[in-house]
């Protein structure tokens, strides 16, 4: 055995079980020998800065681990509530079985209406908004949202008409938010 080897022996033997003391008081008892594995582990990575009273440096080396795992369980809780949040405003709807080529067609559709217009359209079709809560939402009386509402259903028409492929045979299927009379 080398002298680097003895010598990371006799710290381990001798410092080990008051490193985990330490990190036993800060965590869990699985996470606390993590601590101490990866304290060593710089220890054996700097073996040759370790000072003669090493306790107090290998406390600071054991406390900074801790300050990093911690910081990541932060950042791993913030990350999944960020997916977890993602995750519910894209989630599929009900009716899912739309193709991706006709979802794309839907958004094309909606770009080309005004922001005023899609803005009532998607408080009334995703939102769930009823037109009185819509007209709220968007600053107006209820008789102008009725208008905004109509006048984006038939602009929605007019521009699926215009890309739609000239006589298919087929009828195409209707968009959720442009169905008939008033909302």
């Amino acid at each position: 055995m080398s002298e680097d080897e003895q010598r990371f022996v006799a710290l381990w033997t001798e410092y080990a079980p008051r490193v985990m003391a330490y990190a036993l008081r800060h965590l869990d008892s699985d996470t606390a020998q993590d601590v101490v594995s990866e304290t060593f582990l710089v220890v054996w990575r700097r073996l040759a800065s370790v000072p003669d009273d090493p306790l107090p440096w290998l406390i600071v080396v054991a406390r900074n681990t801790i300050g990093n795992l911690r910081r990541s369980g932060h950042r791993q809780v913030r990350l999944a509530t960020e997916l977890e949040r993602f995750r519910q405003v894209a989630e599929p709807a009900a009716a899912a079985d739309v193709l991706a080529t006709e979802r794309a067609a839907v958004l094309a559709r909606l770009a080309a209406l005004t922001p005023r217009e899609r803005e009532a359209l998607l408080l009334v079709a995703w939102d769930g908004l009823t037109p009185r809560q819509a007209a709220t939402v968007a600053g107006c009386s209820l008789p102008a949202f009725h208008v905004r509402l109509y006048r984006a259903r038939r602009r929605l028409e007019a521009v699926g008409e215009a890309d739609a492929p000239p006589h298919t045979g087929t009828t195409p299927r209707p968009l959720p938010f442009s169905g008939g009379g008033t909302a």
